[in-house]
């Protein structure tokens, strides 16, 4: 009887066991945490506010006809979840020479495409003075303004390459390449 009493009085072996228990669950637990972390799976638990994206994708492109050959009409799908508002574009041939389109008021650059729907986008090219050019009729406050090495500019002839950037209102730039 006086060993029972005195394995019972002396406490000191199931405060070892106790503690050893407890750092075996605080590992387990630390390992699971880091686990679902880095397969992301706690970020996918946690509750985030969705960010609105824009994603333009052209479907299909069409050269103008003719003395037209300065007009390149873009079919382009909004495949983003926000609406996209296209500012400007840029167009540069394979040699360097570039037109970037205007800011006036009106026109091009209030051209908004909304979410999951397509929309035709004309491109307009060599419509400054001196050049010529036939740009529709709403290009007329924002002429595109040329810069390049030919005084002459360049209009969209086959067999050639070009680029274009197009830069939404949020800053986003999209480029596609072209070949006539």
């Amino acid at each position: 009887m006086k060993s029972l009493r005195r394995i019972r009085r002396n406490k000191k072996g199931i405060n070892t066991i106790l503690a050893s228990l407890l750092m075996v669950v605080i590992v387990v637990v630390a390992a699971v945490m880091v686990y679902a972390w880095s397969t992301g799976l706690l970020s996918s638990l946690l509750v985030q506010n969705p960010v609105p994206k824009e994603l333009i994708n052209y479907d299909s492109a069409a050269y103008g006809a003719g003395a037209s050959t300065y007009n390149l009409t873009i079919f382009v799908r909004n495949s983003g979840s926000v609406a996209v508002t296209l500012q400007t574009y840029y167009v540069k041939d394979s040699h360097g020479n570039q037109y970037t389109s205007g800011t006036g008021t009106g026109g091009w650059n209030t051209t908004s495409i909304a979410p999951s729907t397509a929309m035709a986008v004309v491109i307009c090219i060599r419509n400054a003075a001196p050049l010529t050019g036939n740009c529709p009729a709403g290009f007329a406050s924002y002429l595109p303004t040329y810069s390049g090495g030919s005084p002459q500019g360049f209009a969209f002839t086959g067999g050639s390459s070009y680029s274009i950037t197009v830069v939404t209102t949020r800053n986003n730039q999209f480029q596609w390449n072209f070949q006539k």
